[in-house]
């Protein structure tokens, strides 16, 4: 017998499953897109253990009738497309035919749907794609699919999964995706018999707000082009509400949800020059083109699109953007008070119009005294010795004073080691046995107090300022499933805060040194950094949080520091267990010899 062999059904339809059904979440995407195609106008999501346990997908479309029901769970049956032709001209979500016969290999599902020309609907359940039972039931028009024990029959894959609650931020991030694409369908998910969501059926701004909290309602410019390549509609941030972290970027095309790095430049190059280098704005673009211009079928996932002029649509994204900055930006404006203001008289062309005269002192002589003596200094050299009484010798010759110090006391060598000198309001430089020592005020300070938070986190002596009066904010519904998980990071780093439910925070308590802060905007950036690298390691969360925390704490490039301010921050440098780098790997300081300097000037 040769070694070739076909592979059992079960074992190819898991592996089939592999590239579509990775985690709760992919199992709630094709659910809910599947509602969407069917024309759903509600849409309700129940989950029990974030997926792991049970997933419940309930629409009022227009359901399937028992044929259809049983058929759906085939391999590559699907009612999206007919022929090979139809793949490039799509305007559904699904049309592989693999969404349902996935998620039914590697879990328990059962399905309850009703046409609305039937009396009755349909109930079956398919277990690790086996047909188990199937039987008429009593249910409304629509769909509803529940999902249970999702990889019982592939271990391997359910060990992999996250914790409840990262599993739980992919769900959040997959129905954000969709509710944005159709803010025209209603949304409800419920997590552990709680409402987490409820979202009306609306326009897209009020759809963006309630998802982002109302802050968005005040950060976003309106973009409106069209052309008869493409057109661009949606919205992008202001120039005051860019962020370095957890900016909401998200592209559309045709109601499909897309990463598209290449378009993500055009918009970044639109907001260049009007904002801090790092800092990013957020977008809600919506692109909308000919299906048969654009090929979704690249990837199960559907998130990766090629587009048939890339080059032409850059353009007019990056165009667009720059015009709604241009347009809807308010800049501040030049407020005259015109109180006291003198009058400017008119002209009055019937005057005569005669010629200044200037008048001058031939004999002035700006070095010379009213008398053409040398001019005298005013100081009072006399009075020297008054004001330093026996504290110093003085010696007036030539303009020539050397202080001696009081009682005899001499500055002991480590004092005056280094004497540290600011170059333009940014960087610090101290001669060393090395050589010339040019260090980054800011990223010094970022390791200075990255170490002294991380120290106390892990002595569990981290201070806690109380507020006099508790900040409130609110937080998305994916970063509010986050904060949960950080909660006790925040409490080791020396934050109290309080969870008020339905993603709202207070803030009651902030580490000592963060007096003053935007503690909002902190907190996000900190959720933010873990969002875009998660990791469910404590000790990484801690460091990523702690770093989070030192650069905006840390003193900014351009503030004028004193000598003392200088020398301390260069003091506690040196004791840092690895000087030379900040937490995330950028330089520090450079030396710079007296044999590189040398060089300079051959």
């Amino acid at each position: 017998m040769g070694e070739v062999r076909i592979l059992p059904q079960t074992v190819a339809s898991q592996i089939a499953a592999g590239e579509v059904v990775n985690r709760p979440a992919s199992v709630v995407k094709e659910l809910v897109e599947n509602a969407v195609d069917a024309g759903a106008d509600s849409i309700k999501v129940i989950l029990t253990d974030a997926g792991r346990t049970s997933i419940q997908v309930t629409d009022n479309g227009c359901g399937m009738s028992r044929e259809d029901a049983r058929l759906a769970f085939e391999r590559h049956a699907t009612s999206k497309i007919r022929e090979s032709d139809d793949l490039y001209s799509l305007t559904t979500f699904g049309f592989r035919g693999e969404a349902l016969p996935s998620i039914a290999a590697v879990s328990e599902v059962q399905l309850r749907t009703r046409i609305a020309d039937s009396e009755t609907g349909t109930a079956i359940t398919v277990k690790a794609s086996e047909v188990e039972r199937e039987e008429p039931c009593v249910c409304p028009v629509g769909s509803s699919f529940t999902v249970r024990n999702l990889f019982y029959n592939v271990p391997a894959r359910r060990k992999f999964l996250k914790s409840n609650q990262t599993e739980y931020g992919h769900i959040m991030n997959e129905l954000e995706r969709v509710a944005l694409a159709h803010p025209e369908v209603a949304f409800e998910l419920v997590h552990q018999g709680e409402q987490v969501l409820s979202l009306p059926a609306s326009a897209i701004k009020q759809r963006i707000v309630s998802l982002f909290g109302r802050k968005m309602n005040e950060a976003l410019l309106p973009v409106d082009v069209q052309t008869t390549v493409v057109s661009v509609n949606g919205f992008c941030s202001n120039l005051h509400s860019v962020r370095g972290k957890g900016a909401r970027q998200f592209f559309f095309v045709n109601g499909r949800y897309m990463r598209h790095p290449y378009f993500h430049k055009a918009v970044l190059s639109a907001y260049e020059g009007l904002v801090p280098e790092g800092d990013q704005p957020s977008y809600f673009l919506f692109l909308t083109v000919p299906a048969d211009t654009i090929d979704v079928n690249i990837h199960p996932s559907k998130t990766e699109i090629k587009f048939q002029d890339e080059q032409v649509i850059w353009k007019i994204i990056m165009a667009a953007v720059k015009e709604s900055v241009g347009r809807f930006e308010e800049m501040p404006t030049i407020d005259f008070n015109t109180a006291d203001m003198p009058d400017i008289p008119v002209f009055d062309d019937s005057r005569p119009v005669t010629q200044p005269k200037v008048s001058y002192n031939p004999d002035f002589n700006p070095f010379s005294g009213s008398r053409g003596e040398p001019v005298q200094s005013r100081s009072n050299r006399e009075n020297w010795s008054k004001l330093y009484g026996d504290a110093i010798e003085h010696k007036v010759n030539e303009g020539d004073i050397r202080f001696t110090p009081v009682s005899g006391t001499i500055v002991q060598p480590e004092e005056e080691a280094f004497k540290p000198y600011q170059y333009a309001d940014r960087y610090i430089m101290v001669p060393s046995e090395q050589g010339l020592m040019i260090i980054d005020q800011h990223r010094a300070h970022i390791r200075v107090l990255y170490e002294r938070f991380m120290a106390e986190a892990g002595n569990q002596s981290a201070a806690s300022q109380g507020l006099l009066f508790p900040e409130m904010f609110q937080l998305s519904a994916a970063d509010a499933a986050l904060f949960a998980e950080l909660k006790p990071r925040f409490a080791e780093l020396g934050f109290d805060l309080s969870d008020m439910g339905r993603g709202a925070v207070a803030v009651q308590g902030v580490p000592s040194g963060l007096e003053g802060q935007d503690y909002e905007r902190l907190i996000i950036d900190m959720i933010a950094d873990l969002r875009v690298n998660p990791t469910q390691e404590m000790q990484r969360q801690l460091e990523s949080m702690a770093l989070a925390m030192a650069r905006k704490a840390a003193i900014p490039a351009g503030r004028r520091l004193s000598d003392n301010e200088m020398q301390e921050l260069v003091r506690s440098l040196k004791t840092c267990s690895m000087p030379s780098r900040t937490p995330d790997a950028r330089t520090i300081y450079v030396i710079r010899s007296v044999q590189d300097i040398s060089k300079w000037f051959d």
